[in-house]
């Protein structure tokens, strides 16, 4: 293809041929006269550059997106029929976020997904989309990664901004959701990339800083000062619950007559059966004795209005208690790093405490196992007076080397 800029009364124009074959009956290539819309020269001839690399990458160039904005329409639809290249329709967020919603509707109609992370994903969706309104951007062809650093920081700053900010940590999770919404605009080719740079892996240590077991002398404190919130202390101290599964625990999931705690977790959906501590066990047949509640009521109540505990309002009570005690960060979670750590220092191993946590081996080993000075101990001694695969195999070579005597 043969292309210039040809000045034709006050614009410029493309004139050039096209095609490889010859026309049949002329002799003939394909004949361009097509207006490039200005009256600049240099404007014409970068105009003419990128025609060409456009036409010489064929309908997968980068560059057709570009020449749409700038060429008049006519020459822009003549020169995408000869390259081939047929536009495809802008999607925007709104197509964006409902595909999503669908996505995750379905994910918990199956059972593969709880309702409450879909929730969570919705608040992060609207979040982003109250942050494209702010700035006029509707196509996902706008959304750049400039554009989401943008959104990050407005989103940390909202988030630290409020009382429950417990020092931005939902931030990664955000992001994480948000590259995970913008995946399914890649997998259906409506974007090349994805513009949300991951920041963590949420739940990891840079989301909430790692383990935070309680001390002895913190646990004494926190029992001191639980007051009227006693049985949520005892719930937290004794089973390791994430807050999410403690305030939705019911009594139909407590067995009095075999002492246990049978129940599927929220986050990872595991059956945990949890035996339940003489402590625990005495404080929950004293609430049972006094409220007579229904199989399917819930275990924990808010002491200050007699309703069942939130999540939320669980760990502010937990932070409370904190305070009380003079124990910074007393949020539920650590309770759950104590539980750990605790069962590790009575000698179960990495597998009974994650299935009584409902979670697996590998959190357990990163996660709490170091906090355990005899497990370090242990492996110091065996790797100290164990067989080696070299004491091993000199042992090997010398029972081969042996002068082998007859047996009389």
């Amino acid at each position: 293809m043969t292309f210039r800029a040809k000045k034709r009364g006050k614009f410029y124009r493309l004139e050039g041929r096209f095609g490889e074959q010859l026309r049949r009956g002329t002799g003939e290539r394909g004949r361009v006269r097509l207006s490039l819309g200005t009256m600049n020269g240099d404007a014409a001839q970068v105009l003419v550059s990128k025609i060409d690399q456009a036409l010489a990458e064929g309908p997968g160039s980068a560059k057709w997106s570009g020449l749409r904005a700038v060429l008049p329409t006519e020459t822009f639809v003549a020169l995408a029929a000869i390259a081939g290249y047929v536009e495809r329709a802008k999607h925007t967020w709104k197509d964006l976020a409902a595909l999503f919603s669908a996505w995750t509707k379905q994910r918990v109609t199956l059972d593969k997904l709880r309702d409450s992370t879909r929730k969570r994903y919705e608040q992060t969706s609207k979040s982003f989309g109250d942050f494209l309104e702010t700035r006029g951007i509707v196509n996902l062809d706008d959304i750049t990664r400039d554009l989401v650093d943008e959104f990050k920081k407005w989103k940390l700053a909202s988030i630290l901004a409020k009382k429950q900010s417990r020092g931005g940590r939902g931030f990664v999770l955000d992001v994480a959701i948000l590259h995970g919404i913008f995946g399914h605009a890649v997998e259906r080719d409506w974007i090349v990339k994805n513009p949300v740079r991951m920041e963590g892996r949420p739940g990891g240590e840079t989301d909430r800083g790692g383990s935070q077991p309680f001390k002895a002398s913190e646990l004494k404190k926190l029992r001191d000062a639980a007051e009227t919130d006693m049985l949520a202390f005892l719930l937290l101290r004794h089973t390791g619950m994430r807050g999410s599964d403690a305030v939705d625990l019911r009594w139909e999931e407590i067995d009095f007559d075999s002492r246990e705690i049978s129940r599927l977790t929220q986050k990872r959906r595991k059956r945990v059966m949890l035996p339940i501590h003489e402590e625990l066990f005495f404080a929950l047949e004293a609430e049972r004795d006094r409220r007579k509640p229904q199989p399917e009521d819930r275990v924990l109540l808010n002491s200050t209005n007699g309703q069942p505990f939130t999540r939320p309002r669980l760990y502010e009570r937990m932070l409370a208690i904190g305070r009380r005690a003079g124990v910074q960060n007393a949020n539920p979670h650590r309770f759950r790093d104590t539980f750990a750590v605790d069962l590790l220092h009575k000698g179960g191993s990495p597998y009974d405490v994650a299935k009584l946590l409902g979670d697996v081996v590998g959190t357990v080993e990163k996660h709490y196992a170091p906090f355990v000075r005899e497990l370090r101990d242990r492996v110091r001694e065996i790797m100290d007076k164990g067989v080696g695969l070299e004491q091993l195999a000199g042992t090997q070579r010398a029972q081969s080397t042996a002068p082998k005597g007859r047996i009389n």
